[in-house]
């Protein structure tokens, strides 16, 4: 059983995510915005971050992957499940838990473009910049972080650890 260490407990999540929902809404005032949620592991702070706007927002649920039940990338990417409606002429948020080399990212963010959106929008829980080989552009950061495996808060170990209310790391 591996010992985890709170890095970022449930107080800090929520005020973080209260603050970026803020932000959201006067940037998105009057608009419908499409949250897209990268599962599984952003689901906790999507829904949380829908819950604390005031407006139109829809939640789409898109499934990318190029982790093979280990802590490294395997730099393959992997699109597992599609987006459900159509997002051309809509504003879009990614919703990601956390951006490490940003490779999943920069795929996921062409591949959404090619859809034609009105604007596509990147917001990340977690960021470790030390770690980014391909460059994004973040509009929206929770909290960065060093470079440690993290736990908790949607994000897994071989699918544990997920429903940890806050965020934690794994010690080596």
């Amino acid at each position: 059983m591996e010992e985890i260490k709170v890095l970022i407990d449930e107080q800090k999540l929520d005020n973080k995510i209260s603050e970026i929902a803020m932000q959201i809404e006067k940037e998105y005032k009057n608009k419908e915005i499409i949250l897209v949620c990268i599962l599984k592991g952003s689901v906790f702070f999507t829904v949380d971050l829908a819950k604390k706007i005031n407006g139109n927002v829809k939640l789409e649920f898109i499934r990318v992957s190029s982790y093979n039940d280990s802590k490294e990338s395997s730099g393959n990417i992997k699109l597992k499940l599609d987006l459900k409606d159509s997002i051309e002429g809509k504003d879009v948020i990614i919703v990601e838990d956390i951006i490490d080399t940003g490779r999943t990212l920069s795929y996921l963010i062409e591949y959404l473009k090619n859809k034609k959106p009105n604007s596509v929008k990147l917001c990340t829980l977690l960021d470790k910049p030390e770690r980014r080989t391909h460059e994004v552009k973040v509009d929206y950061v929770g909290f960065q972080i060093p470079n440690k495996f993290v736990v908790g808060y949607g994000l897994d170990f071989d699918e544990k650890y997920r429903n940890l209310p806050y965020v934690g790391y794994i010690e080596n």
